[in-house]
């Protein structure tokens, strides 16, 4: 079926100049699932300047064909032609930071790309695919040999892209950013979250304010509730060690769910530029209302998942204390004090082992002040952010057939539906480009990360020092989280959105 859709209007992709992406933890496995595939779309749609380069650094021992073979197996159905051409940019120097001669190594082969196709010095982007814990120490040693340093005014830059998590509270986060302000500027940081580089998330931005038919209603007299569910059929995998020490609450709430939250609640920003995108953000955080520590348990519910539905408890993980009082799902109520959301609640929910694998935003309206059809079911809004993006606007409408039946009838759009034009970069792809064209609006300020752990911290502390105070509830594996969940909204008569 020929595709009538109206081109569009405001559309903009640009190439960034030559750059070398050096890529430490190179091998492992976010570089292999993610970074190189995502690098590889970029250079089949021509996205990667045809002089850049990819260095991978890490412990393990590589010369440049093993590290393009561990490089090849990420990319399995590739054209080989395609696949050939690109491995030509890799080469590899192993680095160990406690070795001040490799990267002395890392300084003469950075210094021997520069030389090969162009006279002036390549822009570097250093990635650390790597655990936090190795964040300083690779980052003082880069510094020790100069490799943070930037030419002239105007000339190459240096950019430094991390993973989250920022921090694990709010006084680790504010010495990791003491630490790196030390060796580069807050301009050099891009704070990776990747859910920012998905489609339907970025969307949020031109669907509120690019469309008169939601940004009169997207307030209070509106709007009854905001449901933001992240959910996911996995346990924890090969995370234990990880996730012992961070658990639920700061492996989403922190950082995912905040993200998109404040996409959906903030303030229309001054300009669509990162620096007032960011502004806004940073102030729909702080409008955020403190828990109530001394009742922290009528709005905050935590969960560990059981054994059930043939799949194995979190305390029989491997790698996991079979005593541990981790929590691996999390649900919460929180208001948010601006006129915009007077009186509306939030309600976040994020777990592993769960029903289904989903994330989505579900804005439920106020019902029609219209009786003529009697008490109608309110309209809804979906985003879904993943696994099938897109959105879904549930309206009250006559259902086919002679009677006059009212029903709800969707109006569903998925990025699936556009066909040829759905092959663009995904997420990483998007996030490595920007970075490249030093275009922070889909990163994370470390103001926004400060705000967030004032946010949070004090949840972790009182779990930590009086853990009867919210108790973990624990739910069976495969199922919709725990009961007391469905608690934080049937007390106010409201009801989570079906996981399935």
């Amino acid at each position: 079926m020929r595709n009538t859709h109206t081109p569009a209007r405001f559309c903009l992709e640009v190439s960034p100049a030559p750059c070398v992406l050096v890529l430490f933890g190179g091998t492992g496995d976010l570089a292999r699932r993610k970074l190189i595939p995502s690098l590889f779309q970029l250079h089949t749609r021509e996205l990667l300047h045809a002089t850049s380069r990819i260095v991978g650094c890490g412990r393990t021992e590589h010369d440049d064909a093993s590290f393009r073979d561990v490089a090849r197996n990420t990319l399995p159905s590739a054209n080989p032609d395609e696949c050939d051409a690109f491995l030509e940019r890799f080469s590899y120097v192993r680095t160990v930071d406690t070795d001040a001669s490799s990267f002395r190594r890392l300084t003469a082969h950075l210094d021997a790309l520069d030389k090969l196709d162009t006279p002036a010095a390549f822009n570097r982007l250093y990635y650390f695919a790597v655990p936090q814990t190795s964040y300083q120490p690779l980052i003082a040693c880069l510094a020790g040999a100069g490799l943070l340093n930037e030419p002239d005014a105007g000339g190459a830059w240096r950019h430094l892209l991390l993973e989250k998590p920022f921090g694990s509270d709010t006084s680790s986060a504010a010495a990791l950013d003491t630490f790196l302000h030390r060796y580069v500027r807050e301009d050099q940081l891009f704070r990776v979250d990747h859910y920012l580089g998905k489609d339907t998330v970025q969307n949020i931005l031109i669907l509120r304010f690019a469309n008169s038919l939601f940004e009169p209603v997207w307030c209070a007299s509106y709007i009854d509730h905001v449901q933001i569910t992240v959910s996911e059929t996995l346990g924890v995998e090969h995370r234990a060690g990880y996730y012992e020490q961070a658990g639920l609450l700061r492996d989403m709430f922190q950082n995912h769910l905040l993200e998109m939250l404040a996409l959906i609640a903030m303030e229309p920003p001054v300009t669509f530029s990162a620096e007032a995108i960011h502004t806004a953000k940073l102030a729909l955080i702080r409008a955020i209302r403190v828990f109530p520590v001394d009742a922290l348990e009528t709005c905050v519910v935590r969960g560990q998942y059981r054994a059930g539905n043939g799949l194995p408890g979190y305390r029989e993980e491997l790698g996991v204390d079979p005593a541990s009082t981790v929590e691996t799902f999390s649900a919460m109520k929180l208001w948010i004090d601006t006129p915009r959301w007077h009186g509306v609640p939030f309600y976040l929910r994020s777990g592993k082992r769960l029903a289904s694998r989903t994330s989505e935003i579900f804005l439920v309206f106020k019902p029609s002040p219209n009786k003529l059809f009697g008490k109608a079911a309110p309209d809804s809004l979906v985003l879904k952010v993943q696994p099938d993006e897109g959105m879904c606007l549930n309206l009250q409408a006559k259902r086919p057939g002679p009677k006059l039946c009212m029903g709800e009838l969707p109006l569903a759009f998925n990025y699936a539906d556009l066909g040829a034009e759905l092959d663009a970069p995904d997420a990483y792809a998007r996030l490595l480009l920007d970075a490249m064209l030093h275009d922070h609006t889909l990163f994370v300020r470390n103001e926004t990360i400060a705000a967030a752990w004032r946010l949070f911290t004090p949840v972790l502390d009182l779990w930590q020092a009086k853990p009867d105070a919210c108790p973990l509830y624990t739910y069976p594996a495969g199922s919709d989280g725990p009961k007391a969940a469905g608690h934080l909204m049937t007390r106010d008569g409201r009801a989570w959105r079906p996981l399935i």
